[in-house]
């Protein structure tokens, strides 16, 4: 049985291109080793068309039963990884073959890695096919919304080991070059599949490497590679761009460097991006506007729930300088009349999420104004998802929501679930303590519907989603997209 899938699990390596041919007895090997197995019986039929996932289950239970592994999905994973590494390239062989293909074409790079990112189980395709997605109409364009189901649930054993275990300051984050290869812990994920590109932003090393939880297509994370807190300053722009020159069918962009409008980890400086066009570089822009000594470069508000300034020019040098501008105007900027305050009690509320692209031959750069104030009816942020949304969304708006896609928790997959079966059958909601959260919800917008049935209750239920997701957005924006909030956007602009 062992040899068996030891074989598929080679075969795949070959069949996919992670392992060359003259590597098969190689491999067979090192995976024997991993088993502390003697023998190998070559199968009478030659295996094709592998399943990684059911292969690596049946190579899973065998850990199991030889008692290598513990039967929980945190443990599991860390040695499936284990298994997958046999099987990869060095490093060396994929940054050599990622430049080879680079200087016929950045395209043909990237394709290369990202297919070698989920080929290596790294991305790993069987979990983040299971993300529920889907697109909404807002007066914005289309909304994206994803119920983000490809992280895996710890189990009980591995909380309480993670809760036990030595803490370590090795990698000191997940964005730290030294997770290449690194085989992890229950605390820890493992990463010996996988790879970094080293690539050089604003004459300093930075990595390059695909996101595992891709929200959308070729989900890129780009480092630096100091372990260096986050900040947007005028270095920010011109990485941006170095970046989008190296890769100009990507996107980059940044989460800002404040708490509650920031991203999840401000302590290592770091982007984001891919191949992908999101509802908010679609928008158009609402109101053309000049800024004094920045004539030549075409700027204006964007139509968007968010308040974005966006800037393009031919020339990445002159929205570099623009950017600066507009990041020292709007840290000091204070508008009482519009709730808009640079600082109280000497603690900063303004920053910038800016984005990054190439259309055509010219540059263009979203930047996104942010403010984190709180008061006591808005503990979370003035600017963040109001307490009546919480039910759909209470975490931070990030990078990718902020361009319209909703990174929304794996909760909700059970809880619409529910929901709908409680509509269907007329039940009451609120009786439920799994989704007596989203009773007032529902019955706000059941009136709208006159026939609801199980051929559209589903489609109802995500159209809810994301028309809650768009009230979100706008409750980010620090101008509301009225007279009054674009009068006071204005006011800003007219400062620079």
């Amino acid at each position: 049985m062992l040899s068996n899938s030891i074989a598929k699990l080679v075969q795949y390596g070959i069949e996919s291109g992670l392992t060359p041919e003259c590597e098969r007895s190689y491999t067979i090997n090192l995976l024997l080793d991993v088993f502390h197995e003697d023998e190998f019986t070559e199968p009478e039929e030659k295996p094709t068309d592998v399943d990684l996932e059911e292969t690596l289950n049946e190579l899973l239970d065998e850990a199991v039963k030889r008692n290598l592994t513990e039967d929980s999905v945190v443990y599991r994973d860390l040695f499936d990884t284990r298994l997958m590494n046999c099987l990869m390239p060095r490093p060396a062989q994929v940054q050599k073959e990622f430049w080879d293909k680079y200087e016929k074409n950045p395209e043909e790079a990237t394709d290369y890695f990202y297919k070698l990112s989920q080929d290596s189980n790294y991305i790993r395709r069987y979990r983040v096919k299971k993300d529920q997605k889907w697109k909404v109409e807002s007066p914005y364009g289309d909304i994206d919304i994803t119920i983000n189901l490809s992280k895996p649930e710890k189990d009980p054993k591995a909380i309480a080991a993670a809760k036990n275990a030595r803490t370590s300051s090795y990698p000191k984050c997940l964005l730290c070059p030294e997770n290449e290869g690194y085989a992890g812990r229950v605390n820890h994920p493992a990463r010996q599949n996988h790879r970094i590109i080293p690539i050089t932003v604003n004459d300093t090393p930075w990595g390059f490497q695909y996101s595992p939880y891709v929200y959308y297509n070729e989900h890129c994370i780009v480092f630096n590679s100091k372990h260096t807190p986050m900040k947007i300053e005028r270095n920010t722009f011109i990485k941006l761009f170095d970046f989008v020159k190296l890769f100009p069918h990507y996107f980059l962009g940044s989460n800002a460097d404040l708490p509650i409008v920031g991203g999840s980890i401000l302590s290592h400086d770091h982007f984001q991006g891919g191949h992908y066009t999101f509802a908010m570089a679609k928008a158009p822009i609402e109101k053309h506007v000049t800024i004094p000594g920045f004539e030549d470069v075409e700027a204006g508000i964007v139509k968007w729930p968010l308040s974005v300034l966006r800037i393009r020019h031919k020339d990445s040098e002159r929205l570099v300088d623009l950017a600066a501008h507009v990041l020292e105007v709007w840290r000091g900027y204070t508008d009482e009349a519009a709730f808009i305050f640079a600082e109280t009690d000497g603690e900063p509320h303004n920053t910038i999420t800016p984005i990054a692209r190439k259309v055509g031959d010219m540059y263009e750069l979203d930047l996104t104004l942010r403010n984190n104030i709180t008061t006591s009816e808005h503990p979370l942020g003035v600017y963040h998802p109001h307490a009546q949304y919480h039910h759909i969304k209470k975490e931070n708006i990030g990078l990718i929501e902020v361009m319209g896609l909703a990174v929304l928790p794996a909760r909700l997959k059970e809880e619409l679930e529910l929901l709908e079966e409680y509509i269907l059958e007329g039940r009451d909601i609120a009786s439920n303590e799994k989704i007596e959260k989203h009773a007032a919800w529902a019955a706000e917008f059941l009136p709208k519907y006159k026939d609801i049935n199980k051929d559209n209750i589903h489609e109802i239920l995500q159209k809810e989603v994301g028309i809650v997701f768009t009230h979100v957005l706008e409750d980010a924006g620090v101008y509301k997209c009225t007279q009054e909030g674009r009068d006071a956007f204005m006011r800003f602009i007219e400062t620079l």
